[in-house]
């Protein structure tokens, strides 16, 4: 599908017809924009461009700002081109807008396009022609409809259609916007029933990767997870990690506290001697792949010298290379020996066994959890060199039961986590395969080599995961985006475009296929760890944990005692400073919309009060209705509050008067407020 549009001087093109009334003149909508090039290109496009000379920070002329993009096809079919790696998920974005300027010469035939998907891999490549004007600046609005059905857009494209050189022409102010509604000015109203959907919270889910030995004691954190790429061919006896593609594939002596001693006081030691003082279980990563480093020192899997010049070396050691030829290549036939040697089963039940030497089996003292080895699903891409082709499931079978057969002989107490998937969707198609044989090798052998089965469970929405502070849209996105883990009519905004509800999908799969196998997600991160709203989201994914009987969790990335994420935790683990917790027992708690308030609850069994974490995701105060049933409080409650106001610190707030089995109270915008109500 093609159109053709002149547009003319001093003239706004709006190349659509709105459905209903205009986006200005309708009260029950806000716009949304989601900037693509202001001064600079945003939200991590790139630029692909190709035929011609571009010039990303043109200086004269702008529509607006400092900046404009110019571009000057040399030959046929070139391109302005900006690509999305993560891509864009449509939504309520309806229209595409840019300012676009002719030069000297204007006439151009330029077409713009939108590379995009509808649904999962179907392309979609129509096209609108439009032709700038000599010397003036024409603001250009194309509904993406024009385009086809996209629900993902993977770049966005300004062309040649003439198939010959053509001269300078500018653009400037891209951006993709939309309608989305309005806040509904009515208020949430909040039911707490203390003896409704009671069950234990597993403490596990307040876990960290790596944390600190500082935000574990802060946070009375109860699990910390030695885990990532590298820990998938870590070495025990001589404390080296292979970094895989992470680092060039090489080999990284670990701390120890004297080499010459080990494999007493390897790295694994002392994460587990920090853990210990902190009394905070540890979770290791034991590897399944069949390989280790070799030896005690640098060393990589691409040598320049032995497999040729490649895109990238380490800056510090520019014989070790990327494994990526100067043509895009990959570097194939590499002898996985250069930096590993193969390992069995063995290998990790002498690991236990030195483990248990030191301090104890699982449960006293010792180390409590077992990851099965880390995303093997992706092994092909991230230690490509010792493991090329994708991972099969009947790999990944067989290596549970032989290495978790080797692991509970050495410990029986220990408690193992698995298959430990990167992709939702690797998971899901080998899921039922994988639990159905392991439950036939405890039927066969009365041995339970799998006691949690685990998934990571990052958020595809683009701007979520890693990523900082940003825009209303993507803070919004954010908000919403905790619903792909429990909510069945959630398709969630990303590349996946799908629903995943993945705590009461993955208890489907246990209960059909290995029932009394528990949950864990050993990674996640929704983002923004310095601003409110990755504290709102944080909060609300402990919340879900706990509420929807999660078993480990565990956060990726990094949580301090200053930022946002590390007030989040302390809601929960210590919220006065000096120990108090939100309840190990949750009880039922609903909002009418949790998408502006949602709420969890818990009873604490150390003095009987209930404890209510409130979640207001509106930049405006509510107040609101708080019912408690089968709950008879004193007459008051005490309320502590984080929120965007006063990013520094936990607030304690004058108490809440609760007259009877409820009351009144209002919440600030954007904060997590929890209510300690003491029981008569």
């Amino acid at each position: 599908m093609r159109n053709h549009y002149l547009l003319r001087p001093g003239r706004l093109a709006v190349l659509v017809v709105m459905l209903g009334s205009s986006l200005a003149t309708r009260a029950s909508v806000a716009t949304v924009i989601w900037p693509i090039y202001t001064d600079k290109i945003e939200w991590g496009l790139e630029a692909w461009s190709w035929n011609g000379v571009y010039d990303y920070a043109r200086t004269a002329p702008v529509a607006s700002g400092t900046t404009a993009m110019a571009a000057t096809f040399t030959s046929g079919w070139a391109a302005l081109y900006l690509h999305s790696n993560v891509h864009i998920y449509t939504g309520s974005l309806q229209t595409l807008r840019f300012s676009i300027h002719g030069g000297t010469a204007g006439g151009q035939q330029v077409s713009v396009g939108v590379d995009g998907l509808n649904g999962a891999a179907t392309a979609t490549t129509s096209r609108v022609t439009v032709v700038p004007v000599a010397n003036a600046w024409t603001r250009v609005e194309i509904p993406l409809r024009q385009f086809g059905v996209v629900q993902i857009i993977k770049g966005i494209f300004w062309s040649d259609t003439t198939g010959n050189a053509q001269p300078t022409f500018y653009v400037d102010d891209v951006s993709i916007v939309g309608a989305a509604p309005a806040p509904d000015p009515s208020v949430p109203a909040l039911q707490v029933d203390a003896g409704a959907d009671r069950h234990a919270i597993s403490p596990y889910v307040y876990g960290m990767n790596g944390a600190d030995e500082s935000i574990a004691s802060l946070t009375r954190l109860p699990l910390n997870r030695w885990g990532g790429n590298s820990t998938t061919r870590y070495n025990w006896r001589n404390a080296t990690r292979n970094a895989a593609a992470d680092w060039y594939f090489e080999n990284l002596p670990e701390d120890a506290t004297d080499p010459a001693t080990l494999p007493d006081g390897s790295a694994s030691d002392l994460f587990v001697d920090a853990n210990r003082r902190t009394r905070t279980e540890s979770l290791l990563t034991i590897p399944l792949i069949g390989w280790t480093p070799k030896v005690r020192e640098r060393t990589c899997g691409f040598s320049v010298a032995k497999y040729g010049p490649q895109q990238s070396t380490d800056p510090f050691d520019p014989d070790c290379g990327n494994g990526v030829r100067p043509d895009g290549s990959h570097v194939t036939g590499n002898d996985p020996r250069d930096t590993s040697l193969a390992i069995d089963p063995s290998f990790v039940g002498d690991w236990v066994r030195h483990l248990v030497g030191h301090y104890g089996t699982a449960g006293a003292g010792g180390v409590r959890f077992y990851n099965f080895d880390n995303e093997p699903d992706i092994w092909n891409g991230t230690h490509r060199d010792v493991h090329p082709q994708p991972t099969t499931t009947q790999e990944i079978i067989d290596a549970t039961i032989a290495y978790g057969a080797a692991l509970k002989a050495a410990d029986p107490r220990a408690q193992t986590v698995g298959p430990v998937y990167w992709g939702w969707e690797n998971f899901t198609a080998m899921a039922g395969d994988y639990l159905d044989k392991l439950a036939a090798y405890e039927k066969q052998t009365g041995v339970r080599v799998l006691d949690y089965v685990d998934v990571h469970c990052y958020p595809g929405g683009f701007g979520v995961a890693f990523s900082s502070v940003g825009d209303d849209r993507q803070e919004a996105l954010r908000l919403r985006s905790t619903r792909m883990l429990w909510d069945p009519t959630y398709v969630e905004e990303g590349w996946e475009n799908r629903v995943k509800a993945i705590i009461p999908s993955m208890r489907a799969l246990v209960d059909q296929h290995y029932p009394g196998t528990k949950l864990a997600c050993t990674e996640y991160n929704w983002g923004a760890p310095d601003g409110i709203d990755g504290a709102l989201a944080q909060a609300e994914v402990l919340g879900i944990f706990g509420r929807d009987g999660m078993g480990v969790a565990s956060i990726w990335g990094t949580v301090d005692a200053q930022n946002a994420l590390g007030f989040a935790f302390r809601m929960y683990r210590n919220y006065d400073g000096n120990g108090a917790a939100f309840g190990g027992t949750s009880v039922r708690a609903t909002s009418s919309d949790p998408s502006k308030l949602s709420v969890f609850a818990a009873t604490r069994d150390s003095d009987g009060a209930l404890t209510v974490m409130v979640i207001n995701k509106l930049t405006t105060d509510l107040t609101t209705t708080l019912n408690l049933a089968r709950f008879l409080p004193v007459a008051r409650a005490q309320v502590y509050r984080f929120s965007g106001s006063s990013l520094g610190a936990i607030e304690q707030l004058p108490d809440l008067q609760l007259p009877t089995a409820g009351g009144t109270a209002t919440f600030a915008g954007r904060s997590v407020t929890l209510l300690v109500v003491p029981q008569r």
